[in-house]
């Protein structure tokens, strides 16, 4: 297996990354994209885009980096999203607790403050920088905090996942799909994440690409149109009891293995992008989620993990988020995040509705008096404490007795009812993807020190390189000419007039280009318009004539092939 300071010194001699700021010294857990990263990673997304936007035919958005605190607040951010830290009491160097006890236990992520601090005791644990004493452990919150508008204590985060900004647009959303379900829902982009002590390259970054997809469904039906065309496809998965297992997709929802349809459709959805980029299948497995390593909003979550230098790693999660984000965004907002489900007929109901005391609420609040009633009215009688109620309006937060509201109950014949939708989630993490698309094609011959990118045609940055034999009697002509008209069709490629013919090969082959073409004085002898040219394969080395009018078709097929 491929080492990674191997493949992190090939991105950068070669750029496709770049550690950023390099000439201050750097910033652990941040990197650049090159010329050839930035391309491999547009590949990538891409193909996810196909997938998502063409195949299943879900859309997308793009929102703000820039959040206010009520929407992590809502979301559960600003509470449970932090990490345990330790720093050592001689070097002062940063450490995640739960990584330093990751050889000593199963689950060191679902631990105590107090349990890391007995691990560190039980097991002799030092710090791995001088060997000093580890201090008292602590909750490090990893979102980025700043300040929205000038001289403002309005405080605002960078957001730590793309999600929260397809959540707080669901009513636009709803109304863009004419209020039916379900509802797919595309975003890529930037997420910050203020690592303790990133240490592992790509795999744990500062600043980070993430794509991700939030599918608003029925709670009710979590079936899938398209589940049968993947029914007896199989993938290898980890349940919670620990056993591996390769069962197929049928089999996983019939054993109630993966418990809906729509979740286990979308983990072999996953497994499908990962192999169309290049990831090996042998090397791909889906890992559930522990109960107590559950994220707080999760109901269910399958990680794909996919076998690299750094051993088992998760690249992306897929997760029933079921209604958590909605129903916190709506009581914390006080807007409607429900679905209108009709009924096949109308039926009488009778319940129990909060009802506002407007009578009350107009003398005590004015003009705010109507937003407060529709907060209260949006309530269910549940959420009536002891003491009264909580509603959040224009971000500010107040608590209501029932002096400004009663409970009431209402009979009444219905066409449908409100439900809050479940979300089904799978979260790509962009980098990792890219890192591991490159692991999984590194091949280097150590008897004759050669390295080759076997990228799929598909996810190469380039793919062809165009030569002269000599650049000299008009083939360099040719050959620009050749390499132009293809970068104008579309294609990508790159003319390299430099060295021998060998080392122009070597060079393509380090970076993954699939295809070479070299004009020679055969090309000259038969007419610069109507002349062949040699084409050569990267992975077979093969060698074939053709003519420079059938070369972008040949290209074109061949890239048609690997779709």
């Amino acid at each position: 297996m491929a080492d990674a300071s191997d493949i992190l010194t090939l991105c950068r001699r070669r750029g496709f990354i770049w550690p950023s700021f390099e000439i201050y010294g750097g910033v652990a857990g941040m990197f650049d994209y090159g010329p050839l990263g930035c391309v491999l990673r547009n590949n990538i997304v891409e193909k996810w885009r196909a997938l998502y936007k063409g195949r299943e035919g879900f859309v997308e958005i793009d929102s703000e980096t820039v959040s206010p605190r009520e929407v992590f607040k809502a979301s559960g951010h600003v509470d449970e999203f932090s990490d345990f830290m330790t720093f050592c009491t001689k070097c002062e160097s940063p450490f995640r607790a739960d990584h330093l006890v990751k050889g000593f236990c199963e689950n060191p992520d679902i631990l105590s403050a107090k349990e890391l601090e007995s691990k560190f005791e039980e097991h002799g644990i030092k710090c791995p920088e001088c060997g000093g004493d580890l201090g008292k452990v602590e909750e490090f919150n990893l979102m980025f905090k700043t300040y929205i508008g000038p001289g403002s204590n309005r405080i605002g985060y960078l957001r730590p996942e793309t999600a929260q900004g397809i959540f707080v647009n669901y009513p636009n959303l709803y109304r863009y799909n004419r209020e039916k379900l379900p509802l797919g829902v595309i975003q890529t982009g930037r997420g910050y994440r203020n690592e303790i002590a990133p240490r592992q390259g790509m795999i744990r970054m500062r600043e980070f690409n993430m794509m991700e997809v939030e599918l608003f469904v029925d709670p009710e039906d979590k079936s899938w149109s398209r589940f049968g065309e993947v029914r007896d496809c199989e993938f290898t998965l980890i349940p919670q009891d620990g056993r591996q297992i390769t069962v197929t997709v049928g089999e996983a929802v019939s054993r109630n293995i993966i418990v809906n349809e729509v979740l286990a459709y979308f983990v072999y959805a996953t497994k499908q992008l990962l192999m169309s980029i290049g990831v090996k299948e042998d090397k791909i497995r889906f890992r559930q989620h522990l109960k107590d390593e559950m994220a707080h909003y999760a109901a269910d979550c399958w990680d794909a993990e996919v076998e690299l230098s750094y051993g088992w790693t998760e690249v992306t999660g897929v997760a029933d988020r079921g209604c958590w984000d909605l129903s916190r965004h709506a009581k914390f907002s006080g807007q409607e995040m429900t679905h209108f489900k009709r009924f096949d007929e109308p039926r009488e109901i009778e319940e129990e509705r909060i009802k506002a005391k407007h009578k009350a609420l107009g003398p005590r609040f004015k003009n705010r008096a109507k937003d407060i009633a529709a907060a209260i009215e949006a309530l269910d009688p549940s959420d009536i404490r002891d003491d009264g109620i909580t509603v959040t309006v224009g971000g500010e937060t107040m608590h209501l007795t029932d002096e400004f509201f009663e409970v009431v109950l209402v009979k009444e014949k219905v066409s449908g009812a409100r439900v809050i939708p479940h979300v089904i989630e799978p979260s790509y993490g962009l980098d990792r993807l890219f890192y591991s698309v490159l692991e999984h094609a590194y091949d280097h011959d150590d008897e004759e020190d050669y390295t080759v990118l076997r990228l799929r045609p598909s996810m190469a940055p380039v793919k062809v390189g165009v030569f002269p034999l000599m650049e000299k009697d008009g083939l360099d002509s040719i050959a620009f000419r050749i390499s132009e008209e293809l970068r104008m069709s579309g294609i990508e490629a790159v003319y390299d007039g430099a060295g021998t013919i060998g080392k122009r090969y070597a060079r393509m082959d380090e970076i993954g280009t699939p295809w070479c073409i070299t004009v020679d004085y055969e090309t000259i002898e038969e007419g610069k318009d109507k002349g062949t040219v040699t084409l050569r394969y990267r992975d077979t080395k093969e060698q074939v004539r053709l003519s420079i009018e059938d070369v972008e078709n040949r290209i074109r097929d061949m890239l048609r092939e690997d779709a």
